[in-house]
């Protein structure tokens, strides 16, 4: 039962997270949604993983234009 709850409520918020991916705070309801299916599915598991590794370059470039700048 919960694995089906967790599976169910896991995909649906990683589906508004991609729906809504143009509104700010949107992406952090698709790592929880990729984070709640990562228990049960593997390839959610090698996604969150991605969307992990794109956030962390795209911090660390962001950081490093706002310190070239000042």
């Amino acid at each position: 039962m919960k694995k089906k709850l967790r599976i169910a409520l896991g995909g649906l918020l990683a589906i508004f997270g991609v729906v809504f991916f143009i509104l700010p705070g949107s992406i952090l309801v698709l790592l929880v949604g990729l984070l709640m299916l990562s228990y049960d599915v593997p390839k959610a598991r090698d996604w969150l993983r991605t969307c992990q590794k794109v956030m962390s370059k795209s911090a660390s470039k962001l950081d490093k234009l706002i310190l070239d700048k000042y």
